[in-house]
């Protein structure tokens, strides 16, 4: 098991003692502090021996973790959208739970989605990824949580998983993570209304239809 000693720095008086922090303690200040380094200083800024200084611990306790800056920074992303989780509505129906949604999504997710697009370019530089490898690298460890809202109203009867594109689902997140990315500002709820209603909700019901029509 690995174990972290904090050394004293500047900012530490000598005779106070630290408590070693071990196991998920030690991984989520590490993550918390190299969250807060890249939102403060920016990627390139960013280093290993940063992010162990703000942390209070050895750059060696990185290493043992993350092989490098890169793999780091996923991680902090990843940690930090996982602890800040957006919350999922249950209106009882489709069309309000994916107002609601996209509504939590916009007050939830505007930090996160403003410091990950201001990486893209760093990730791109130092290890070729592009913003799709990004999202894929970060979403790939978890379903979506979109995907408890859709479950219900395919239990519901308002909509059939089976046969509606996955690319007609994902669309209405698409949309408002372009906006955010484009305007690094909330959105207007009359956007947020025009995406599920202008948009996304006549091709689910466009298809619904096709799917009910009777065979001839």
């Amino acid at each position: 098991m690995t174990s972290e000693h904090a050394a004293p720095t500047a900012t530490t008086a000598p005779h106070v003692v630290r408590r070693r922090r071990r196991g998920a303690e030690l991984e989520h200040a590490l993550l918390t502090a190299a969250w807060e380094e890249l939102a403060e200083a920016g990627f390139a800024k960013l280093t290993m021996e940063s992010v162990a200084d703000r942390a209070a611990t050895g750059v060696a306790v990185l290493y043992r973790r993350w092989a490098n800056k890169n793999a780091l920074v996923l991680a902090a992303i990843r940690h930090y959208g996982d602890s800040h989780p957006v919350e999922i509505p249950d209106t009882g129906n489709l069309r309000d739970d994916m107002v609601a949604l996209l509504q939590n999504v916009n007050a939830g997710r505007l930090e996160l989605a403003t410091i990950a697009g201001a990486t893209f370019a760093g990730l791109h530089d130092s290890a070729g990824l592009t913003p799709e490898d990004v999202r894929v690298a970060l979403t790939a460890k978890s379903p979506a949580r979109s995907d408890v809202v859709f479950q219900r109203a395919h239990e519901r009867g308002e909509l059939d998983r089976t046969r509606i594109p996955q690319a007609i689902l994902e669309l209405p997140f698409q949309l408002v993570r372009h906006d955010i990315l484009m305007t690094l500002r909330p959105i207007p709820p009359e956007r947020i209304r025009t995406i599920v209603d202008d948009i996304f909700w006549p091709l689910i019901t466009g298809l619904n239809a096709l799917d009910a029509e009777p065979e001839g």
